[in-house]
């Protein structure tokens, strides 16, 4: 049997009975759009977070461009963040006629240099974009500290770090607000897309309000543009209400499986996850390096095992971006991660037997070098 870097099935079987109660009871509820289950996780989810506001809208992408949107982000604005992320994140700034201006990561941790972002910094500049990568956060304080001192805001993108902790402090509560994606890989996964943005600002909980729903806060009439119709879904919502009561189990068994396989890869030449100080990494991807990363990924396919590379290209050298202007070695650490870091198998039903075949897979092919 195949392994492969992520599946749902033994996990939707364990919790079969109640995704399907939450199907049933938004259908039997006689409100299929923005009901209560939706103001019920919105609720919820805030409250985890420790702060008063969550609005949930269809996707992470919406999550991250409605915000920007919301917090002033007009177009030709800047937006400052990094270029070793999914896409998405770019093509929201994208999405709102923004400007993505990226700056390069830490070699060991590879999330945001925050001592870099002061120098690209201009007077177009209206949001610093810290991504929370593979699960644990940019160092927050110095971040905050910056954009105080020049008037910026600072929206989190938390998909993938949901349930995280900096010093202390959940990953979504350390921004004016946070984005988050519901893909179904993540910690926090639904059955299907959604998203939802978190604030502590009153003002920028009602824009976004406004933004997802057409513009409108009364039916029919538009208060503002662009509006569209961004909803999370009923029963999405309803679905992540009853596993956001397990998201701190769903950690504990990710931090699980990296730990086996930190003590099982030690010594083999990977390059292993670094954790930064003050983190608490929830291990949405489990990242490693090696120079020969695509040698060791064919191998691993003829061991049975399918991995993944989350990223292989940066944003910054995609033909979709070329009009930014960036050039090969622009940022040379991004650039260099891109062709060594690949994603082992991580998700909360992995069984040990899988992880053991990875783990075994990996000490030969590299014993054999």
């Amino acid at each position: 049997m195949t392994v492969g870097v992520w599946n749902y099935l033994a996990e939707y079987e364990s919790e079969r009975e109640d995704v399907l109660g939450a199907v049933d009871q938004v259908f039997s509820s006689g409100r299929l759009v923005l009901g209560e289950s939706v103001r019920g996780f919105e609720r919820e989810f805030a409250a985890y977070h420790g702060v008063p506001h969550c609005v949930g809208v269809a996707n992470g992408t919406d999550a991250i461009s409605l915000a920007l949107w919301a917090l002033g982000v007009r177009p030709g604005d800047e937006v400052v963040t990094v270029a070793n992320t999914a896409a998405p994140t770019v093509l929201a700034i994208d999405a709102v006629g923004a400007v993505p201006v990226f700056v390069d990561v830490d070699e060991a941790t590879c999330l945001m240099r925050v001592d870099r972002v002061a120098d690209v910094i201009t007077p177009r500049t209206r949001v610093l974009l810290p991504v929370h990568l593979y699960g644990q956060c940019v160092e927050m304080a110095p971040l905050r500290a910056l954009a105080a001192a020049h008037g910026l805001a600072v929206l989190e993108d938390c998909a993938q770090a949901h349930g995280a902790r900096h010093h202390g402090r959940v990953a979504g509560s350390l921004g004016d607000a946070a984005a988050f994606s519901f893909y179904p890989t993540k910690v926090l996964g639904a059955y299907g897309d959604g998203g939802a943005t978190i604030t502590a600002d009153p003002d920028v909980e009602r824009r976004l309000r406004r933004l997802r729903y057409y513009g409108m806060e009364d039916r029919y009439y538009v208060e503002e543009t662009p509006g569209r119709n961004s909803r999370l879904d009923e029963v999405q919502a309803e679905i992540l209400r009853r596993k956001l009561r397990r998201l701190d189990r769903y950690v504990a068994a990710r931090r699980a499986i990296a730990r086996r396989y930190d003590e099982g890869l030690a010594g083999t030449g990977l390059g292993l996850p670094v954790t930064a100080p003050g983190n608490e990494h929830v291990y949405y991807l489990y990242v490693v390096r090696h120079p020969r990363r695509d040698e060791i990924l064919a191998a691993l396919r003829r061991h049975g095992i399918e991995l993944n590379v989350s990223y292989r290209w940066p944003v910054h050298t995609m033909r979709g971006f070329a009009h930014l202007g960036y050039t090969e070695g622009s940022l040379p650490v991004t650039e260099r991660l891109a062709g060594e870091i690949f994603s082992l198998p991580m998700y909360p039903s992995l069984d040990e037997g899988a992880q053991t075949r990875v783990i075994d897979a990996l000490r030969t092919i590299l014993r054999a070098w």
